[in-house]
C-alpha cells in the first residue's frame, strides 16, 4: 500500500525535478571526486605493496666507492639486517640506434640466475642471460618500449673506457625502478635512460671491480628502528667510500609513488568539499522555497495527526532522495575517472598488475558525505517546517515590510528607471536571500577559476624553468670527479660555444629533527647558463659564505633564511660542517641546495674539482657534437634541454591538463547549478507577482526584464567576490597538493580570470532563457487563482 505521504513525496519530486536534479549532479561530482581519489589510492597502494612483497623490495640502501665481497659477511653482522645483497651498479654512455643524442644507461649486476635474494626481476618477456653467452643483458619495459625494440637488440655501451656492444636477451621490471629517472633529473625520459642487468661474471671485470662492490641493498627484521640500522651500516662503509646509506623515503622512484599518494589524498579532501558544499547550498535554496509554498500542506498533516517526527522525515526522506542520486551517479562518475587516472599512471608507474577496483570504503565515506551535506544543508528549513504550529502555518506567510528603502533615502531614484527601481527594490527587501545568492554565485566562479588555472600556471611553470633558469642545451656529468682540464676539453669539442663548470656531491642537511639528503650543487660565483632565479624573477648570485637552499627544502628542514643546518657531505673524506641559511628560492620541480662552487671546493678539501659542466652549443654541428660525445670515455651522462622541455609538454603538462578539462566540466556543473537554480526559485516564488504585472500591462519583454536585472544585478555584484576567493581557493589547493618533487605555482593569468567571468555570463544567458520560457508559459488566471 502506497500512503499519502509518499504519494505527496512522489508529486513533490516530479514537481521539483529540475532543481532536486541540478543539486544530485553537482553532489554527485563531489561523490565522484572523493570514491576516484580513494580507490585510485588503494589500487596504487594495493599493487606497490604487492609487488614489494612479492619481488622483495629492499628497506635500506647504501652506494660506495669500492669494497671486498668479504664485507658483506660484516654487514650481514649488523644488528637488525636480515639479508645483504650486493652488486655492481654503474651508469655508461650509450650510442643506440635511431637516436640521436647520446643516452644514458644504468647497469647493475645479478647473480646467474634467480632468485637474487633482493630487488628480484619480473621477467615480461624473453630470457635471463645465460653463462658463456658474453654481451647478453636484460633491459627495462620502459626503455624497449619508448624505442620499439625487440629482443636480439644491439646496444653499444662506453665501459671503462671501451665500447662494447650489448645484446639485449630479456625485457624486465624491477621494483626499484617503478618510476624510472635518470639520476639528477626532473622527468622521466624512457628514450634517454634505460636500465641494464647483467651477470656479475661480466660487469665486475670490465670496471676492474672483480671480487669487489660499489653498491649494497637490505632487508631488516620486522619491528627493528630503520635509523640505527643505517648508522651502524654507514659505520662499516665509511672506510671503503661509503655514499651514506638510505631508506625507502630517499629511494627516488618510492618517493615519487608517495608522492602520488599523497595528491590523492588532497583530491580526496579539497575538491569533493567545495562540491559537496555548493550541493548543499543548492539544496537549501530548493527546499527553503518548497517547504514556503506548503506551509498549508505542512499545517494539514499535522492538524490530520501526523507528528512533528514524521512530517520532517517526509522533507528527510525527499533529500535522502537527492543524496541517492548523486551517491549512484558518483559511483558511475568516480569509477570511470578511476579507470581514466589508472590509464595515465601506467604510462609513468611500471607495475607488473595494476588494476582500478572500487574501494568500498571510500565508496561509503562518499555516500556518507553525501548524504551529510544533503542533511546539514536543509536541516533548517526541515526543521522550521516540522516545528510550525498549525495555527499558524494555516496562516499565509506576513507580507513584506515596504519601508523607505535606502535609494529613496539617497534621492537617487529619479536617475534609474523604473524598472530599476522595482529590481534595486525587491533586493534591498530580501537581503538575506540576495547574499546567499550572491555567495552561491561567488563561489561557482571561484571553482571555474580553481579549475582552470592549470594552463596559466603551466605556461609559467615551463617559462621559469626552460627560459629563466635554464638558458643551457646541454648538461654533461662525468663518471668521476674531473681537473678543469676536462671543461677546456668540452669547449674543443665541435660546436660548443660555451661552457660553466658546476661540482655536486651527495650530502645529508640536517635542522632539528628534521633530515633530508639532497646534493649540493656548487655554481660559479654569477650562473649565466643554470641560474638560481629569485621569487622576484631575477638571478640571484651565490652567497660568499652559506647556503641557498629551494623554498620546499627549506619548509622540509622548517628553517628560514639566518638559521643554521649541519650539512654532512657523503663523498670523499665526508666532512661535517654548521652552515648558515643565506636565502631561500623558488623552485617548482624538484629540490635544491646551491653554494659556490669555490666554497663546495673548500668545503671538501679538493682543487677546483668539477662534476659536469653545462654547455651552450652550435645547433648546426649538433649531430657531430653528439656523435663525439656517445665515445667519449668519462662521460657519465647528457641531458638535453629541449629534449626535457618535450618530455614536459608530452607527459607532465598534458597530465596536468587533461585533469584541468575535468575539473572545468565539475565547475561548470556548479556555476550552471547555481545560477539555473537561483532562476528557477525566482520564477516560482514571484510567479503571482508576474502575473500582476501582465494583467497590468506590463509586456512579456518588460517583465523578463524585472526578473532577469534582478539575477544579472546578483551576478555582477557576486563577480568581484568570487574572483578574490578564486585567488584565495587556488593559493589554499596550490599549497594542498604540493610535493617534495612537483609543485604547481599559483599564477593565475588574466586570461583565467576572463574565462572564469564569461562563463558565469554564458550560465546567466542560459538562466535568462528559462526565465523567458517560464514567463512566456505562465498561466496568468491559475496563478492568480492561488494565494501568492
Amino acid at each position: 500500500m502506497v500512503t499519502a505521504l509518499q504519494r505527496k513525496l512522489l508529486r513533490d519530486l516530479g514537481r521539483q525535478w529540475a532543481p532536486l536534479l541540478a543539486a544530485a549532479l553537482v553532489m554527485c561530482v563531489g561523490i565522484g571526486a572523493i570514491t576516484m581519489s580513494l580507490s585510485a589510492l588503494e589500487s596504487l597502494r594495493r599493487a606497490m605493496d604487492s609487488y614489494y612483497d612479492a619481488h622483495r623490495f629492499p628497506h635500506i640502501f647504501a652506494g660506495l666507492k669500492r669494497a671486498p665481497r668479504t664485507v658483506a659477511a660484516r654487514l650481514a653482522e649488523v644488528p637488525g639486517v636480515q639479508r645483504v645483497v650486493t652488486r655492481v651498479v654503474v651508469d655508461v654512455n650509450l650510442n643506440v640506434p635511431g637516436l640521436l643524442e647520446p643516452a644514458t644507461g644504468r647497469i647493475i649486476s645479478i647473480p646467474d640466475a634467480p632468485p637474487f635474494g633482493l630487488s628480484e626481476l619480473y621477467l615480461r618477456r624473453g630470457r635471463f642471460p645465460e653463462p658463456g653467452r658474453a654481451g647478453e643483458v636484460i633491459a627495462n619495459e620502459g626503455f624497449m618500449e619508448a624505442h620499439g625494440f625487440a629482443l636480439g637488440q644491439d646496444v653499444a655501451a662506453v665501459m671503462h673506457g671501451r665500447l662494447q656492444r650489448l645484446t639485449i636477451v630479456g625485457v624486465a621490471l624491477s621494483p626499484e625502478y617503478i618510476y624510472q629517472i635518470r639520476p639528477g633529473e626532473l622527468l622521466p625520459d624512457d628514450r634517454r635512460f634505460g636500465v641494464f642487468w647483467i651477470p656479475y661474471r661480466e660487469l665486475a671485470p670490465a670496471f676492474d671491480l672483480d671480487g669487489s662492490f660499489n653498491d649494497a641493498v637490505f632487508a631488516i627484521s620486522p619491528g627493528v628502528e630503520r635509523a640505527a640500522v643505517i648508522d651502524a651500516v654507514d659505520g662499516v662503509l665509511r672506510e671503503y667510500g661509503g655514499g651514506g646509506a638510505y631508506g625507502r623515503n630517499d629511494q627516488t622512484s618510492h618517493r615519487y609513488i608517495t608522492d602520488e599518494m599523497s595528491q590523492l589524498r588532497g583530491m580526496a579532501v579539497i575538491p569533493p568539499a567545495i562540491f559537496l558544499t555548493a550541493a548543499a547550498f543548492i539544496l537549501n535554496i530548493a527546499f527553503s522555497r518548497l517547504i514556503q509554498t506548503q506551509r498549508e500542506q505542512a499545517a494539514t498533516l499535522r492538524a490530520f495527526g501526523y507528528t512533528t517526527g514524521q512530517v520532517a522525515r517526509h522533507y528527510l526522506l525527499m533529500v535522502l532522495v537527492v543524496a541517492c542520486v548523486g551517491s549512484l551517479l558518483g559511483m558511475l562518475l568516480g569509477w570511470r575517472l578511476g579507470l581514466t587516472v589508472t590509464r595515465l599512471y601506467t604510462q609513468f608507474f611500471r607495475f607488473p598488475t595494476l588494476e582500478f577496483s572500487l574501494y568500498k570504503p571510500g565508496v561509503v565515506l562518499a555516500i556518507a558525505a553525501g548524504a551529510g551535506a544533503s542533511v546539514l544543508g536543509t536541516y533548517t528549513a526541515i526543521a522550521r517546517a516540522a516545528a510550525l504550529p498549525p495555527a499558524q502555518a494555516m496562516r499565509p506567510p506576513a507580507p513584506t515590510d515596504y519601508r523607505i528603502t535606502l535609494m529613496q533615502r539617497m534621492g537617487i531614484t529619479g536617475v534609474i528607471s523604473p524598472m530599476g527601481r522595482m529590481v534595486v527594490r525587491h533586493l534591498e527587501r530580501q537581503p538575506v536571500r540576495a547574499a546567499m545568492t550572491v555567495l552561491g554565485i561567488a563561489l561557482a566562479l571561484a571553482v571555474l577559476i580553481m579549475g582552470s588555472y592549470a594552463h596559466g600556471a603551466v605556461n609559467y611553470l615551463m617559462d621559469f624553468q626552460f627560459r629563466l633558469s635554464q638558458r643551457q642545451h646541454l648538461t654533461v656529468v662525468f663518471n668521476e670527479p674531473a681537473s678543469p682540464a676536462a671543461v677546456h676539453a668540452l669547449a674543443r669539442l665541435p660546436g660548443v660555444i660555451t661552457t660553466e663548470p658546476f661540482r655536486a656531491v651527495p650530502a645529508r642537511l640536517r635542522s632539528q629533527h628534521h633530515s633530508r639528503r639532497e646534493p649540493l650543487m656548487g655554481l660559479v660565483g654569477t650562473p649565466t647558463l643554470n641560474r638560481v632565479i629569485s621569487d622576484r624573477e631575477v638571478p640571484i648570485g651565490m652567497p660568499a659564505e652559506g647556503l641557498l637552499l629551494s623554498d620546499s627544502m627549506a619548509d622540509m628542514l622548517r628553517v628560514r633564511p639566518g638559521d643554521t643546518v649541519r650539512v654532512e657531505v657523503l663523498e670523499g673524506p665526508r666532512p661535517e660542517r654548521t652552515m648558515m641559511v643565506a636565502g631561500r628560492v623558488p623552485t617548482y620541480m624538484g629540490t635544491g641546495v646551491y653554494l659556490s662552487r669555490d666554497g663546495l671546493n673548500r668545503l671538501m678539501r679538493e682543487g677546483a674539482v668539477i662534476s659536469g659542466a653545462n654547455l651552450t652549443v652550435d645547433s648546426v654541428r649538433g649531430a657531430e657534437l653528439y656523435a663525439m660525445l656517445k665515445e667519449t670515455p668519462g662521460v657519465a651522462g647528457v641531458t638535453v634541454k629541449d629534449a626535457a622541455r618535450v618530455i614536459f609538454r608530452e607527459t607532465f603538462a598534458r597530465n596536468i591538463l587533461i585533469m584541468r578539462a575535468f575539473n572545468l566540466i565539475f565547475a561548470s556543473t556548479i556555476a550552471f547549478g547555481v545560477i539555473f537554480n537561483s532562476a528557477r526559485v525566482a520564477l516560482a516564488e514571484r510567479a503571482h507577482e508576474l502575473a500582476t504585472m501582465r494583467i497590468l500591462g506590463f509586456t512579456r519583454r518588460e517583465v523578463l526584464t524585472v526578473i532577469a536585472g534582478e539575477l544579472a544585478t546578483l551576478t555582477v555584484l557576486a563577480i568581484p567576490i568570487g574572483l578574490v576567493l578564486g585567488r584565495l581557493l587556488t593559493l589554499y589547493a596550490a599549497s594542498a597538493m604540493r610535493t617534495e618533487t612537483h609543485r604547481i605555482p599559483a599564477m593565475i593569468d588574466p586570461g583565467t580570470y576572463a574565462f572564469g567571468t564569461i562563463a558565469i555570463f554564458a550560465a546567466l544567458a542560459v538562466a535568462v532563457l528559462v526565465l523567458r520560457r517560464g514567463i512566456h508559459r505562465l498561466d496568468l488566471i491559475e496563478v492568480l487563482k492561488s494565494k501568492g
